[in-house]
Order: C-alpha cells, then sequence, then structure tokens
C-alpha cells in the first residue's frame, strides 16, 4: 500500500513489465486478481510496519488460493517473497511459510523508498532492469550535492515557497513522454508529507495540460517527464509553470529531495504522518464492534445519498460543490475496482468544471496512505465526496471474523467519522449498481455545468 506499491508500479508501467499492483480490499478486484493465472504468480507482499491490515488480507488470501489449487504449504511458500523492514511481525510470518525474505532499510520511510527493496524487489521481479533505475539516479544524484544549480533545492524551495504565498496547490500533469502514473506516485509523497499542522501542499493529479484544474490563482503548474520546456503548458502557455524532466531513477530521487526542502520550508517534520492512523483506528473499532446502520436521505436511480441538502442527486452535487471555500478544495474517494469501474476517475475534470476550484480524486482504500494525511493534517478548506459500491460477489478473509467486503465497508466508514469530526462538507453516494450508478453520476455531474 501506499509508498511501498506505487513506486513499482510506476516502473512497471513505465518499462512495459507485467506487475499486478493489489492495493485495495474492494472484493471484485481482489478476486479477479486471485483468478489471474495463479500457477504462474509470485506474490510479493510488501509493508514496512509488517502489520498493514490490506496486506494481510491479501498475504492471507492469496496463501489460502494456492492451498485450494492443491498446493502443499510448502509448495504455496515457494511463491512468496516478503519485504519488509528488519523484526516486524511480517518478518516472523515469513519464516513459518516458509517464504523468500528481503529485509529493507528500516531507515527509509515507506514514501521515500523507491529506490530500496520495495521499489525494486517487486519491479526486478517483473522482469525490469533495475540496474539501470539505480544508473540515472546515481549520475543524477552529484547534482544534489552543493548549494548552488542543485534542481532538488530549487524545486523544493519552489513548491515550498509557491505555498507560502498562496500557491498551495499543485497540478501534476504527464507531458506525454512515457514515465506512466509518476504523479500518483508524487502525489501521495508530496501530500502524506507536507499536509500537518493545518498547513501542506495538496498535490492534483491532472490527465492532460488542457484538462480543467490544470492551472489557477492557487495553483503551481508542473509538468512531469522530458518534453516540456519550462515556462509553457501545451495548450494554456500558463505561468508559472515549472518542467521538471528527466529519467525515472532521477525524477524518483529529486521528488524526494525536494519534498523533503518544502517540508523545511513550511517548517514542518516531512518524514512523519500523525493523522494516518485515525482512520485505521476507527476502521479496527467498526471491525471489532460492528458497522453502522444508516439510512439513506433518499435513492435516485442506482444512487443511495447519505448527507448533504437538497432532495434530488443534482441538488446535493450542487450545494457540495458551491460548499467549496475560495481556497479550497473537493476531494473524491472512491471505494471501488479501479479497473472494473475505472471510468468513475472522469468524474474529477467534470466536477472541477463545475466548481472552478481543484478536484482530486482517490482510489480507497489506496489514498488512506497519501492524500487520507492531507485530509485531515493540513488546511481544512476541503470538501468530501464519498463514493461506495455494492458487493456482488464478496470473498472471506481467510483466519479473519470478516470479509474483504466488510473490511471496505469499515474503511469507508472509519474515514467518513475522521472526517465528519472536523465539521467539513461531507457526501457519501453508495452505488446499488456499480455501473449504472456511475453512468448516473458522470451524467448527472455533466449537467450541473447547465
Amino acid at each position: 500500500m501506499g509508498g511501498s506499491s506505487l513506486a513499482p508500479e510506476v516502473i512497471a508501467r513505465t518499462l512495459g513489465k507485467p506487475l499486478t499492483v493489489l492495493d485495495t480490499t474492494d472484493p471484485h478486484q481482489v478476486g479477479a486478481a486471485l483468478r489471474d493465472r495463479l500457477d504462474r504468480t509470485v506474490v510479493v507482499v510488501a509493508s514496512k510496519s509488517g502489520s498493514t491490515v490490506e496486506t494481510d488480507s491479501h498475504r492471507r488470501a492469496y496463501w489460502q488460493a494456492f492451498l485450494d489449487a492443491g498446493l502443499t504449504e510448502a509448495e504455496a511458500g515457494r511463491h512468496f517473497v516478503i519485504v519488509t523492514d528488519p523484526g516486524s511481525p511480517l518478518e516472523a510470518t515469513a519464516a513459518e511459510m516458509g517464504a523468500h525474505v528481503v529485509l529493507a532499510d528500516p531507515e527509509v520511510g515507506g514514501r521515500y523508498s523507491a529506490l530500496t527493496a520495495f521499489g525494486l524487489v517487486p519491479s526486478a521481479l517483473a522482469g525490469v532492469a533495475v540496474a539501470d533505475l539505480l544508473d540515472e539516479a546515481d549520475e543524477f544524484a552529484g547534482s544534489l550535492a552543493g548549494d548552488t544549480d542543485n534542481p532538488g533545492l530549487a524545486l523544493g524551495a519552489a513548491l515550498g515557497t509557491a505555498a507560502t504565498v498562496g500557491r498551495d496547490k499543485v497540478a501534476l500533469i504527464s507531458d506525454g513522454t512515457g514515465i506512466e502514473g509518476l504523479g500518483d506516485w508524487i502525489e501521495q509523497l508530496v501530500a502524506e508529507s507536507t499536509g500537518k499542522s493545518g498547513i501542506g501542499i495538496l498535490p492534483v493529479v491532472v490527465e492532460a495540460p488542457e484538462s480543467p484544474g490544470a492551472t489557477g490563482d492557487d495553483i503551481l503548474t508542473v509538468t512531469t517527464g522530458g518534453a516540456c520546456p519550462p515556462g509553457t503548458v501545451p495548450g494554456g502557455g500558463v505561468r508559472p509553470h515549472l518542467a521538471v524532466n528527466g529519467p525515472l531513477g532521477a525524477q524518483f530521487l529529486v521528488w524526494e529531495y525536494a519534498t523533503a526542502i518544502a517540508g523545511r520550508v513550511l517548517g514542518i517534520d516531512p518524514f512523519d504522518q500523525p493523522n494516518v492512523t485515525e482512520s485505521k483506528d476507527n476502521t479496527n473499532r467498526l471491525l471489532a464492534a460492528g458497522l453502522p446502520t444508516e439510512t439513506p436521505a433518499f435513492t435516485e436511480g442506482a444512487v443511495e445519498v447519505y448527507g448533504g441538502t437538497g432532495g434530488t442527486l443534482a441538488a446535493v452535487l450542487r450545494g457540495l460543490v458551491d460548499n467549496v471555500d475560495g481556497d479550497g478544495y473537493l476531494a473524491v474517494m472512491a471505494y471501488l475496482d479501479r479497473f472494473g469501474d475505472a471510468t468513475a476517475a472522469d468524474v474529477r475534470p467534470l466536477l472541477t468544471a463545475a466548481s472552478g476550484r481543484p478536484v482530486t480524486f482517490g482510489w480507497g482504500p489506496r489514498f488512506l496512505h497519501s492524500t487520507g494525511q492531507y485530509h485531515k493534517g493540513g488546511p481544512q478548506v476541503g470538501a468530501y465526496l464519498q463514493i461506495t459500491g455494492a458487493v456482488t460477489d464478496d470473498l472471506p478473509v481467510p483466519g479473519k471474523p470478516y470479509s474483504f467486503g466488510t473490511l471496505q465497508a469499515a474503511q469507508a466508514a472509519g474515514d467518513r467519522e475522521a472526517l465528519a469530526g472536523r465539521d467539513r462538507p461531507l457526501v457519501r453516494l453508495h452505488l446499488t449498481d456499480r455501473a449504472a450508478g456511475v453512468a448516473q453520476l458522470l451524467d448527472t455531474v455533466r449537467n450541473l455545468r447547465d
């Protein structure tokens, strides 16, 4: 989850290698992964703490799947590689499983771990020549040693200074040079590192330079890749604009360095995450005590509406959009299947166009390990739209008294509790039919502009 999964996903996607990143508790997505070429699957279980509930649940599900396929425990163990910190509970579990263990550097935080075992082991197993990535980073590292002509220092100072003068949102845009998904990795690095003590930098992953939200009075526009000259965004010609150009290994290093510098400028510790455990604690309590019984304010088509004001879906969404502060943002948090329900992400640019404000989109529970820290610890100017969906094919979590569907619902409810305690606008939409509900939501948001 979080930093343990996003870096290898960027690496594999960019270099065209087959790697399935399972960073969800959605039973539809988990089930699809379990059915995908199980006999040819090596499972990399990556967790610094060794106690991450999502990772532990995935490990249990795959272990049971191998046993159900007729493998002995010894044979099943050979399908697992464990990446964790020394002394973690997962290290002991790995020994019991007979799995191969790679111990990571415990001094490196998860979101800064792209070029450690957490980023490199899954990538290498997928067929990536990770030595090339390290060579790219090593070749670039010398430029970070000086006080002048230091691109990491310059980027970090620009990010931090922009935030102190009102440009505290960063639009992250790929310039189309083939580094796939880097914005998602930068998002979790910057948001979790800086969003605390009531301040922070909000990264917003934007689909294209011409998409809504690429520019704005409180937005610093940043392109990543290697083709876009500084000062100009294709299709926009906007300023201020930063172009962070370079190969993937160098990108990882410069952003980690710059994020630490930005934290220094903001006067916060970029290496802690004081609010991340809040939603986790709520989730654990709900799993133990049972999920709350909730009644929708109303149901419209395939959408149950909880919270907000108004008697129609359009009215509730209009009210939520209108409640976004002048310096605020709207966060969409979708506890869905990010492949099977992928079109849900299309709501981000539509809501941006309707609101005129920055809109983030995160898949739950993945975002809890990135922007989730910012939501709770950063500036309290957010409005929140949570989307959940009906589960038609639930899966048990082996050895636990709950299913993946129950775990996912508890995570969503736990995060709602954490946000509600901050007295910020919050609406939950539950899709009784996922495909129909997503289509209905998109149609409704399109019409908000009319």
